[in-house]
Order: structure tokens, then sequence, then C-alpha cells
């Protein structure tokens, strides 16, 4: 694979993070409104009062004009796999494409077949079977979600798979480990948030129409809704994001050093609770990270958190690089950029003189010569053939460490909105300011659900698939130009999208749930 200009490998990165960035405006807010929705309609069907048909019916119009544009939004996403990442398509499609097969085949006409039921069968259905359809639907998204995180958690810990010589691409061997820890981690982390996002979602919502001293009774029992579902929720997302967290330290080292600014590792490590980065920091220079910090008040909270053990040495950036230390995935002393480019080099080195003994015919000479590969121990590190630099290794620490803490602080704001709301009940009628805050964190719930796949997907930086292809080899081969074009058609397609949304979502709000 011909290592490419970088210019071609950052706007690919850019036009794929556009089109990411614009779909996951869509896809939290249909997970989470989904369930509060069948919540509504279950405490309707059990009660039989018109009030909760009507706030169903009008969450569920808000929800339907969300799922249609992030359908849109998602094709165009996964089309991106073989336009503008065609080499990690040919690599490693038959194990990426499985569970975006199985989310297609399975989730994706489930959520069509009972869609169309929920929207037209109010009077077609029994309130039972109606209630059925609203739950397939969003348990039908719900499903849809688990594969396709299942197919990114796969980029961030490759299991299951290796690399076969004669073919020269990566064949799954196992498809349950596919379905690793991370991947289980992920996906609940990523839902339950998105309940969050839903919460806050109704919280503005419903305070919007306090404010404007309209539909009252409605805006209150979606408060309440809303705030029980969003309380619950913000414990799971700390949960599974406890564990996340575990498995981030354990196999993505170098994500957590950058999480956390760590560029030294060290032993009863602390966990930052906010700072101000040092911009002339390097990871080759003795300057402080930061200008300003505040550590969590915990004596060795990082590695207690990685391990349950506040003695744990976390490595930093440099012992990332420089190797050495003890791996937490393993216990293995961890090699260092060098020596695992060496091994990358003599692994590829290897295969391409077992290509030209496949084409000999020498089957057994070929085989034989990547069974030496393999057990040297070289095989693993093929991907970093491709990486020049040591310095290339390290991500956007700036971008990734303040995502992070970012969408820590404002899940903390979160959880603090939904107990002030229970607490106060039917007060919120006349707390203004109550009904403010919880308007502006609307918004907040979005930017903090988008910092999360920063830190996710960023983190990873350089690797497409973790320490088996970096994107400068698994891009493309396109005129840079195409991809420059492309970016701002899209750009402008998605901007009117959302806009489109927007437009839609608030004349339906206006209208209000009595008129819907």
């Amino acid at each position: 694979m011909e290592l490419l200009n970088t210019s071609l490998v950052e706007w690919s990165r850019a036009q794929f993070a556009l089109t990411a960035a614009y779909h996951w405006l869509f896809v939290p807010l249909t997970l989470g409104l989904g369930l509060i929705m069948c919540i509504f309609e279950t405490i309707y069907v059990k009660t039989g009062k018109e009030e909760w048909k009507r706030a169903t019916k009008f969450w569920m119009t808000i929800f339907g004009i969300n799922f249609a544009i992030g359908v849109a939004t998602g094709l165009i996403l996964e089309f991106e796999f073989g336009t503008n990442w065609s080499n990690y398509s040919w690599l490693v499609g038959d194990i990426f494409g499985a569970p975006l097969a199985i989310e297609g085949i399975l989730a994706f006409f489930m959520e069509a077949t009972f869609l169309s039921l929920m929207f037209f069968g109010w009077k077609k259905l029994s309130r039972g079977g109606h209630l059925a359809a609203t739950w397939l639907t969003v348990i039908g998204a719900t499903i849809s979600a688990f594969w396709i995180l299942t197919a990114n958690a796969w980029m961030q810990f490759p299991a299951g798979a290796h690399l076969v010589a004669e073919t020269q691409r990566m064949e799954m061997t196992n498809f349950w480990d596919v379905l690793s820890p991370v991947a289980v981690n992920k996906f609940f982390h990523t839902v339950v948030s998105s309940w969050v996002l839903g919460a806050v979602f109704v919280l503005g919502i419903s305070s919007w129409f306090l404010l404007k001293k309209r539909n009252v009774e409605f805006a209150l029992k979606s408060i309440k809704i809303g705030s029980i579902v969003g309380l619950v929720a913000i414990v799971l997302t700390i949960l599974t994001g406890h564990t996340s967290a575990r498995e981030v330290a354990a196999k993505q080292p170098m994500k957590l050093a950058a999480m956390e600014g760590l560029y030294d590792g060290k032993t009863n490590a602390k966990l930052v609770g906010f700072g101000i980065l040092n911009p002339s920091k390097k990871y080759d220079n003795t300057e402080d990270p930061f200008i300003f910090k505040i550590d969590v008040p915990i004596p060795g909270f990082l590695s207690w958190i990685a391990t349950y053990d506040s003695n744990t040495f976390i490595p930093g950036i440099n012992d990332v690089i420089k190797g050495g230390h003890k791996q937490l995935l393993d216990g293995t002393d961890a090699l260092s950029f060098a020596e695992k480019r060496e091994r990358g080099l003599a692994a590829n080195e290897a295969l391409q003189k077992i290509n030209i003994l496949y084409n000999q015919k020498d089957t057994i000479a070929a085989q034989a010569l990547w069974n030496e590969q393999v057990q040297a121990g070289n095989t693993q590190y093929f991907g970093y053939s491709h990486i020049e630099q040591e310095k290339d290794m390290i991500p956007n620490v700036p971008l990734v460490f303040y995502a992070f803490h970012i969408m820590v602080i404002l899940g903390m704001l979160f959880a603090a909105l939904f107990i002030v709301a229970l607490i106060m009940k039917d007060r919120l009628k006349k707390a203004k300011w109550m009904q403010i805050i919880a308007l502006i964190c609307l918004p907040l719930a979005f930017v903090c659900s988008q910092m999360g796949w920063v830190v996710t997907e960023v983190g990873r930086f350089p690797w497409a698939i973790h320490e088996v292809l970096p994107l400068n080899a698994a891009v493309s081969k396109l005129a840079t130009g195409s991809v420059v074009t492309t970016f701002f058609v899209f750009l402008v397609l998605f901007t009117a999208l959302l806009i489109a949304e927007l437009t839609i979502m608030l004349k339906q709000i206006r209208k209000g749930p009595q008129e819907n």
C-alpha cells in the first residue's frame, strides 16, 4: 500500500468527520427520544387518559422528523468506506462488513416495518398492538446501533481476525470474538448516554412551553418523565464510562495519555479534573504540560480507574513511544515504536516475497515464510511499517484532552439538572431561572455527545484499525481536489438538511401537543 500525501489523508478524514458529526446529531436523539416516547405511550395504554396520548403523538412527531434525516446521513456515511477508504474496505471488508450487513438485513428492516405501523396504525391497531409497534421500532433502532457500534469497536480493538498471507487481507477467525468487551462497553455507553441527551432535549423543549406559559401540565409531566429517565441514564453512563476507560487503559494507552495530557507515566497517577494545556509542550521537550490544572482530590485515582489498584503505573505519551513498561493488557514488556516498526518492516518485506512465491505457485515456501513471521511476532506489527516517525504516533492532544473534559463536566451539569428538576416538581412552572438553564442545556447535550466521539476517533490516531492499518495506508488513491469538492458539496447538503429538520421541528413544537 503506497503512502499518500498528507493533504489527501487529511481531507478524507475531514470529509468522514463532517459526515459522522452531522449523522451523530440525529442518532442519539432517535435513541433517547424513542425511549421516552415509549414510556409516554405505555402510561397512556395503562391509564387510557387522552393527555398521555397527545403527549405521545407530539414526541413521536419530533422523533419521526429526526429519524428521517438520520437515515439519509447514515447511508452516505457507509458509502464513504468504499469511496474514500477503499484500501480499508479491501483489507478488512470481510470482517467489517459482517456487522453492517446484519444491521441492514435485520435491524433496518425491523425499524422500517414497525415505524410505518407506529405512525399510521393509531386507528387500525389496538392500543396494545400499537404500543408493541412503538417499542419494536425503538428496539430496532437500538439493535441497529449495536451492530454499527460493534463495527466501530472492532476498529478500536481488532479481535477475532488475522492477516492471511495468500490473499494479503484480514479474515475473521471467530465471529464471537469480534463481539469483544470493547464492543459491549461501547454499545451500552453510547446508548445510555443517548438516553441522557433525549432527556435533556425533553426538559429543554418542555421548559420552552413553561416560559411561554403554554401546555403547562404537558410540560410538567414531560419534565418529570425526562428527569427520571435522565437521572437513571446518567448513573448508567458513569458506570459504563468507567468500564470503557478501563478498556482504553488496557488496549489504547496512547488515547488515555492524550485524554489526561499525560506525557510521562506515573504510579499513583492522579485524574485531572480540568486544566489549561501548555501550547509549547511537545513530547520531546521538558516543559510542563499544563499552564494550570485542577486534579481530582483522590490520590492515585487514575491508576485506580484503570486497574482498581492506585499503585499501577499508567504510561504516558513518551512511555508508549519508548516502551519498556508493563502493559496493562497482558503484563508483558511494551515494545518501543522503533522496535514495532522494525518488526512491521520485516513482516512487510516478507509479504512482498510471499506474493512472488505465490505467483510462482510455490505455496509451501510462501506459507513457511509467513509462519516464521508469525512465530517471530512480526505480523501483529505490520501496520507500523507505514508509520515513519515516532511523532506520527501522537494524536492531537489538546483536542482529545479538552473534548474529554468538556464531556465529563457537561455530564455532571446534566446530572445536577435532573436532580434539581425532580426536587422542584410543580414549582418549576414559576422558576424562570431553571427553565432558562434547561433550555441552555439542550444544545449543550449535543455538544457533549459530539465530544465523546471526538475522544473516541481522534484519540485512535494514527490508526484506521488500531495497530493494524494506519490512516495513510487506508485511504483511497483519489485526486485531492475531488475530495475537497465533495467535502463542500456535503457541507452544503448536510447543512440544508439540518436547516430543513430544524424548521420542520420548530414548526411542530410551536403547534404543541394539543394541535399536533
